[in-house]
């Protein structure tokens, strides 16, 4: 009998699902509208500040992992556990949750015991604000120079990092900092609430 995924450890976990990356592919748009839509009719409006595709697959021509990732933006008095039992019964499961210094939870939805399912996604849940995945992604968007240089980075490091989630994410930061702080100066608080 195989292990139920909440029983394997990180390395275990990394092995199952290594890190691919793939050619843009234009149903990413389609995937994060349905779940948009699905989200909408299960969370409370009046909890829903802001809901944003984030992440390589919202950028047009980028290489990435095939992955959407969403950015929902709620009320600083949203019943959070309310939220995360609705999100639990509709296919999330919750991954990790901090409340400080910032509520910062995300949910997942297309890993199986057998690996990735057709479609995969990350739910990044945190309360209405100036994030850096916003500045980050537009930045990505409207300089594709840019966004070449960043898709041949995570070409680079596939081959040391393919089973090891948190080195690949560590080892893109610098790059992702110095282009969000770009993005910031060109954009000013575009974001700020």
């Amino acid at each position: 009998m195989s292990k139920k995924l909440s029983d394997m450890t990180l390395e275990e976990l990394w092995k199952l699902f290594p890190i691919i990356l793939k050619e843009h592919n234009t149903d990413y748009l389609n995937w994060y509208n349905d779940e948009k839509q699905q989200l909408l009719e299960i969370i409370d409006k009046v909890d829903i500040k802001r809901i944003n595709h984030i992440g390589s697959s919202s950028v047009q021509g980028l290489i990435s992992k095939p992955t959407v990732d969403i950015l929902l933006e709620i009320n600083n008095d949203t019943n959070i556990d309310e939220l995360i039992t609705k999100l639990i019964d509709n296919g999330w499961t919750l991954m990790s949750s901090e409340k400080s210094p910032n509520l910062n939870m995300s949910f997942n939805k297309g890993y199986t015991i057998k690996g990735f399912a057709e479609k995969v996604f990350h739910l990044h849940v945190r309360y209405y604000d100036n994030w850096n995945e916003l500045y980050f992604r537009d930045y990505l968007r409207e300089h594709k120079d840019v966004a070449d240089e960043y898709g041949q980075l995570k070409l680079s490091l596939l081959d040391k990092y393919k089973n090891n989630r948190d080195g690949y994410t560590h080892a893109k930061t610098d790059f992702i900092l110095k282009h969000t702080e770009k993005a910031k100066e060109e954009y000013g608080d575009r974001y700020k609430p």
